[in-house]
């Protein structure tokens, strides 16, 4: 891998996932994400942010990220660097090395040439934004025109990222609502495949818990954003008859990318195979999804075949699992229609982590992939949070009675967004 000359990958030679760095709420490191995940136990609590009482928002509960110590988490940092950049920035650098050194890839290892970063982000820094137009007329949020450069780009937190673990590769962010995360996937999928890289760290970065979000999601009416006020970590209930929609969740994560043939050579931990990924806009309804389940299925079985796999084989769905009405009956419906034959109780295992981590939008698909990745290599399904009363038309296997051992070796990441996006994500164990 320390080549700068461009190869020619073999195409049987598959994508694996071999790092996974975290910035999450109570989630230092892919340990703790993988504790929470696997026993269910949401990192969801009361909302600690004053601008929410004050404007009269009925939102109680989000996944809350609390303090960051630079110090310790980017401890090779200039502190004069540090304070030029906001939580997006710091976040997603911290996320980003953990990514690489739990690949136990050191710095030069990879030709820099060779080392690329794809990250999502639904709105960037959406923050500091809401802080300058607010400012009042005794405040300078431009003060230090650096500061204001670094803070409000959406790219930064990628490019800064670069410049820390010296990728000279392919540095860019996409930004597609809550199927991003999944198309950061899918274009190192497409940087490793062609051989224009030979590590591509995908990953996501939200913050997302200001009231202007929460605004955004009350005016589509009840259901979508969760008032729970008494028992937060309760807030989100994926395909439960007493849904009650999500809650808000930030932080930053990033997975590490490369070719199987490489990853065996160096002796690295894979977590999973990453096997395809497929992408789909409805051109449909702006703000809903196609509720027979047909496109869906259409792209789940899609993505299997390209990988040689067929729907019959599928051993756990990761859903997308907003806890909204539609999104819960169409993933059932799209199980339903992949598998025509089988009755209800036969359906794969179908669960979803927003009760843990809440909404994270951009960063959604890379949560759920790496979820998925963990389960496969820890061969144990975790369960789905909160679920203890199925709603009739999703009454299925929804692993609700706690973390499951189980032998299978393929699984699907589901994505929705608004603006009619689907996307698929299959994996499998290596």
């Amino acid at each position: 891998m320390d080549s700068s000359r461009a190869p020619s990958p073999d195409p049987s030679d598959s994508v694996v996932l071999t790092g996974i760095g975290c910035v999450l709420p109570g989630t230092p490191d892919v340990h703790a994400f993988w504790r929470h995940v696997s026993t269910g136990t949401p990192q969801v609590s009361r909302l600690e942010k004053p601008a929410f009482a004050a404007a009269g928002l009925p939102v109680h509960a989000a996944a809350q990220l609390g303090a960051f110590d630079t110090a310790v988490r980017l401890p090779d940092l200039d502190p004069a660097h540090a304070a030029k950049y906001n939580r997006d920035i710091l976040a997603t650098m911290a996320a980003v090395g953990d990514a690489l050194a739990d690949a136990g890839i050191a710095r030069g290892q990879v030709a820099p040439e060779r080392l690329s970063i794809v990250q999502s982000s639904s709105r960037g820094p959406l923050s500091w934004w809401a802080e300058t137009m607010t400012a009042g007329p005794d405040q300078d949020p431009y003060a230090g025109k650096a500061t204001a450069m670094f803070r409000g780009l959406a790219g930064c937190p990628a490019t800064l990222a670069a410049i820390a673990v010296g990728a000279k590769g392919l540095v860019t962010t996409v930004s597609s609502a809550c199927v991003g995360g999944h198309h950061a996937i899918g274009l190192a999928l497409r940087e490793l495949r062609s051989g224009s890289a030979d590590v591509v760290l995908a990953g996501g970065h939200e913050f997302p818990i200001t009231p202007e979000v929460a605004r955004c999601y009350l005016g589509l009416g009840d259901g979508v954003l969760s008032p729970e006020e008494e028992d937060p970590a309760s807030a989100v209930r994926p395909y439960d008859r007493d849904r009650r929609g999500f809650a808000l969740g930030e932080g930053a994560m990033t997975l590490c990318l490369e070719r199987e043939s490489s990853a065996r050579e160096r002796g690295a931990r894979i977590y999973a195979r990453i096997l395809g990924h497929r992408a789909l806009n409805e051109a449909n309804h702006a703000t809903s999804m196609d509720l027979t389940g047909d496109v869906t299925a259409s792209v789940v079985a899609a993505v299997l075949d390209d990988a040689g796999r067929k729907p019959e084989e599928l051993g756990y769905v990761c859903g997308h699992g907003t806890a909204t009405r539609y999104n819960d009956l169409a993933e059932s419906r799209a199980l339903r229609r992949l598998l025509p034959h089988r009755d209800d109780a036969d359906l794969p295992p179908h669960g979803s982590n927003k009760p843990i981590y809440g909404h994270t939008f951009g960063m959604a698909g890379i949560i759920n992939v790496a979820a998925t990745s963990l389960m496969l290599h820890h061969q144990r399904l975790a369960p789905t949070a909160n679920h203890r009363t199925p709603d009739p038309e999703c009454d299925h296997d929804h692993v609700a009675e706690g973390p499951r051992d189980a032998e299978f070796d393929l699984a699907v990441s589901l994505s929705f967004a608004f603006g009619s996006q689907t996307s698929v994500m299959a994996l499998e164990h290596a």
